[in-house]
């Protein structure tokens, strides 16, 4: 494993992929302390590391990465050696209708953990960001690290934006920064504004599933306790300063996605509703991730259809947990997102 680490923080570990890392770690790594920071916000949920909130080798701060004296206090108290970096507003929707929120999170955020880690001297920073920095691509190729950013939503603008300040505290403080970019994750507590829950919540109760445009965008799924292990792969193992790609070998069009659900849960294809695309859609993304599976020694170990199922038994088992998000503020939202 290399240097041993003893506290490290994690940001956005209350929201969708973040809970589930610190779910991992904290039960798979009892040696090491977890401090979890999160804003809660819409997406960031209490409920999803309830079992945590009582183990020694975790501890929840309410709070927001922009509040940097807050950051200071946390990094200095609890003696961080290690920063994992998921706080992030993260749906690309959302951010079209109001962007300033994620330059506000995304980038001022991560500039502000970057600069007070700088300044306490700590021993490794990863930032958790996403394929979309890359754009789009056609109906070849596949996204590698060394490719330009180009950017093309409000969302994937900021995550980039937060690549290139890593890249210039590693050139320019000499910071230890990884970065990691994933493709589509999926499985549980996923907010039901992402695609996956809301087509099987939707298809549950028997009501349109709202596709954009053709359905045929392509994306490369990734199971999210895959993600997790990676992340602490390259956390763990990853060389100072270098960008590792995180992909589930999955490639599909989101019909097919759909498709494929419906069968699972035995509901019909008439359920499908086309509805009108959204401003700035990624055609495909499609990850190559020959070198975190080389360089890291790690592979993802969910197919497709089995994490698929996975994720369809977790919100059956978990109507609760759903049924407390889908009200008020959520039903606006998607109001106003689908014209429903």
């Amino acid at each position: 494993m290399g240097k041993i680490y003893r506290n490290i923080l994690v940001t956005g570990g209350a929201g969708f992929i973040g809970s589930n890392f610190v779910l991992m770690l904290a039960n798979e790594y009892p040696q090491i302390n977890v401090i979890n920071l999160d804003a809660l916000t819409y997406a960031g949920n209490l409920d999803n590391i309830s079992m945590l909130l009582d183990k020694k080798n975790h501890h929840f701060i309410h709070g927001n990465i922009c509040n940097r004296e807050l950051v200071k206090e946390i990094l200095q108290n609890y003696e961080i050696d290690g920063i994992i970096n998921f706080a992030a507003e993260s749906h690309v929707d959302r951010s079209i209708k109001n962007p300033g929120i994620f330059i506000e999170t995304n980038v001022m955020g991560t500039s502000i953990l970057l600069d007070e880690a700088e300044k306490t001297g700590i021993t490794r920073f990863l930032q958790v960001s996403t394929d979309e920095v890359y754009g789009s691509l056609g109906k070849t190729g596949k996204f590698t690290e060394d490719l330009p950013l180009e950017p093309n939503s409000p969302y994937s603008a900021s995550k980039a934006s937060a690549d290139l300040i890593c890249r210039a505290f590693y050139k320019t403080y000499a910071l230890d920064i990884i970065t990691t970019r994933c493709s589509n994750n999926y499985g549980p507590y996923q907010f039901p504004e992402k695609m996956l829950p809301l087509m099987i919540n939707n298809a549950l109760n028997d009501k349109a599933l709202p596709v954009y445009g053709d359905g045929l965008h392509i994306r490369d799924w990734l199971y999210v306790y895959d993600h997790c292990t990676a992340i602490w792969a390259a956390f763990c193992r990853g060389k100072t300063g270098e960008i590792y790609n995180i992909g589930g070998c999955n490639e599909k069009t989101n019909l097919e996605v759909i498709i494929a659900l419906l069968e699972c849960l035995d509901k019909p294809q008439s359920l499908i509703s086309f509805v009108k695309d959204r401003p700035g859609h990624d055609r495909r993304y499609a990850i190559d991730a020959t070198k975190t599976m080389h360089d890291l020694d790690w592979s993802p170990s969910v197919i497709f259809q089995e994490g698929l199922e996975k994720t369809i038994d977790w919100y059956l088992t978990h109507p609760d947990w759903i049924s407390k998000i889908i009200s008020g503020e959520y039903k606006t939202y998607y109001k106003e997102m689908y014209n429903v």
